[in-house]
């Protein structure tokens, strides 16, 4: 099992160098397909007792076209030395740019994103990553702004025993088997660590089963389990964290975020699956 095509989200109005760089890599490590993409939705004007005229929206719709093709000519210009086959894909669209994405993921293996650095509520030219996990079907990469580690030689699976985490480790596959080392890691409640050491080391044999070496980890949970799981990334030095992703509601898509945040800490990416 491999990854035989990536699709790169690039975010308008920023730049996406860190992103691409990681894209490139994977791309040529894997001999994949690099599928990018840069969806918007058209500018909403809010009407009130004033009227905005045809060369204000036309001034925007120009932006707006400019930034398409910079992020067109941002991704041609820092993947063409791979040699991996190249399509960009670019488009206006009515629907949440989260609901977008996930109708096109079907075309790819994995969808690799980062969090905008631009204005993150303009819903227009950025999706949630939350609700783009929630919705793709498809396992989301996520690459932090700078200094993102790679090659991923290190990996943590951030185990629970819920069918998410069971999605993302199965999605993870292809990563996992090219790392130098796999840590299934779950943190328990302190009388469940027994049972949690006996499910890591069923993932972990697993995985053995797959050609992947991994070694298991549990250890029992004190305070903020968000603080520990970044403790035991860090002390793990993990350069990819895989992990399920949980939630619906908007309020759990908050936390998300934050989550998805500290996940990043340190340049490390993190491959979430829903």
């Amino acid at each position: 099992m491999t990854y035989k095509t990536l699709m790169a989200h690039l975010g308008l109005g920023q730049s996406n160098s860190e992103l691409l760089r990681v894209v490139a890599k994977l791309g040529t490590q894997l001999g994949a397909k690099v599928v990018g993409i840069a969806p918007c939705q058209p500018m909403q004007f809010v009407y009130s007792d004033g009227y905005v005229g045809g060369e204000a929206i036309a001034a925007c719709q120009d932006e707006l076209e400019g930034e398409l093709r910079t992020a067109g000519t941002e991704f041609r210009d820092a993947l063409k030395a791979t040699g991996n086959l190249l399509e960009w894909r670019s488009s206006y669209t009515t629907d949440a740019l989260p609901y977008y994405l996930a109708s096109e993921a079907r075309c790819a293996d994995v969808i690799i994103t980062s969090v905008a650095t631009a204005d993150p509520f303009d819903s227009s030219r950025h999706a949630s990553v939350g609700d783009l996990v929630m919705r793709a079907g498809r396992p989301v990469l996520v690459v932090p702004r700078t200094s993102a580690r790679f090659p991923f030689e290190r990996i943590v699976v951030a185990w629970k025993d819920t069918r998410e985490a069971r999605r993302a480790t199965l999605d993870a596959l292809p990563l996992l088997a090219l790392a130098k080392q796999v840590t299934v890691l779950e943190i328990a409640d302190k009388p469940d660590v027994p049972n949690a050491t006996g499910r890591a080391e069923d993932v972990a044999g697993w995985l053995g089963q797959h050609g992947i070496a991994a070694t298991s980890l549990a250890v029992p949970a004190h305070g903020d389990d968000a603080a520990q799981l970044e403790t035991m990334l860090t002390e793990q030095h993990a350069d990819l964290v895989v992990a399920g992703a949980y939630g619906h509601n908007r309020l759990r898509e908050w936390a998300f975020g934050g989550v998805t945040h500290d996940l990043l800490k340190g340049g490390r990416c993190a491959l979430l699956s829903h």
